[in-house]
């Protein structure tokens, strides 16, 4: 098949600290379907596609313009990037997020051949960056991916269970994906960053407000321990007043770090060796930073909205969103507790192993690409 990806930022996700969970997703998604023969093309805007590369790894990319400003960015490319597919000879047109997918009206009109499809990632009208008028363009993104598609598909039971009861569509439930990392994980970058296996708690992450990377500093300032808070992450370009946030709140403890933006093999040793994972995100689908510490066989002291929780099943810890004071003590029970941080991380890779994998997702994908039924 021809398949075509519009709505993500661009790839390789790995090579920009702009790349969030779903341009990871399509990436792992992009490069297996590539794999097993079929022509992938992804779009992507110029900031994450500066050499403007045409095919990696067998998938082509379209690198079209946008305009870097959070009201204008993804719908003006959405927008380039549908005209353009209006154009080529492609057979599934797949969009991704809320925002994206209501411009997945044009294909249905224009291209009435093509088969499309939609993926719901997250409600991101709650994210805190959004004024009125934005949240109410994504109220009708909620609607319009639940209504131009052919197929919806959605990433959490939550999505799934919010598309019917809301918008009456019985969208296809497909997780996210990551994938077994290898058992011999050196520890040599992290000794260079003067670092020790098990002697930090580690935060993954875009620096959005919706993360609220805030709540577990604020959290951590009480505790005592002398292991470290790291917060491995880069700010987006409209959410430098929360990166200052999180600078003046850091300079209180020297024990919190901002790493900034990692990759490779870094950022695989600074998740294979932290002691667990916290996150406390105030909104989320389904986190792929999350299932990346499960799947190194990490604890994850998460917030407990439902798309997080959704994920836990005993191998991780959840308190209530936003409360500080009970992810404190969270935070020191799990210090209190190694051989509970141990099973429950043995745990959170089994659950990964069975319920998370690529190759699931993308066989997955590809029967509903094909099954006009669905």
């Amino acid at each position: 098949m021809r398949i075509a990806f519009i709505g993500q930022k661009g790839i390789p996700a790995s090579a920009s600290s702009r790349a969030g969970g779903v341009e990871r997703h399509v990436e792992g998604l992009a490069l297996r379907l590539a794999e097993r023969g079929h022509h992938v093309t992804v779009y992507a805007r110029p900031y994450m596609n500066p050499g403007r590369m045409r095919r990696w790894k067998g998938v082509n990319i379209v690198t079209l313009p946008t305009i870097e400003r959070k009201n204008f960015d993804t719908i003006f490319h959405t927008f380039l990037a549908t005209i353009h597919v209006l154009f080529q000879r492609v057979d599934v047109i797949h969009y991704h997020s809320v925002g994206p997918s209501t411009l997945a009206w044009m294909p249905r009109i224009f291209k009435p051949k093509s088969r499309i499809v939609a993926t719901f990632h997250a409600r991101d009208r709650f994210h805190e960056k959004w004024r009125w008028f934005a949240r109410a363009y994504l109220v009708f993104g909620e609607w319009a991916i639940c209504n131009f598609p052919h197929v919806t598909i959605a990433v959490s039971h939550d999505l799934q269970i919010y598309c019917q009861k809301m918008h009456g569509r019985n969208a296809v439930h497909i997780p996210s994906a990551v994938s077994i990392p290898s058992t011999k994980i050196g520890n040599d970058m992290i000794d260079e960053l003067g670092l020790e296996t098990n002697g930090y708690f580690l935060m993954l992450g875009r620096l959005i407000p919706v993360k609220a990377f805030d709540d577990a500093i604020e959290a951590f300032r009480d505790i005592k321990t002398k292991k470290k808070l790291l917060l491995v992450g880069d700010v987006s370009f409209d959410s430098l007043p929360y990166k200052m946030k999180l600078e003046t709140l850091s300079h209180k403890d020297e024990r919190v770090v901002l790493m900034g933006h990692r990759k490779g093999k870094e950022l695989e040793q600074l998740i294979a060796h932290c002691y667990a994972m916290i996150h406390p995100a105030r909104s989320e689908g389904l986190s792929i930073a999350v299932l990346e510490a499960m799947s190194h066989g990490k604890l994850v002291i998460m917030s407990n909205i439902p798309g997080n929780r959704e994920l836990i099943d005993h191998s991780g810890i959840a308190y209530p969103v936003g409360n500080v004071k009970a992810l404190q003590d969270t935070i020191e029970w799990v210090l209190s507790d190694p051989v509970l941080t141990h099973l429950r991380g043995e745990r959170a890779k089994t659950i990964v192993k069975e319920l998370y994998s690529w190759e699931r997702l993308v066989k997955r994908t590809e029967a509903v690409y094909r099954n006009p039924l669905v």
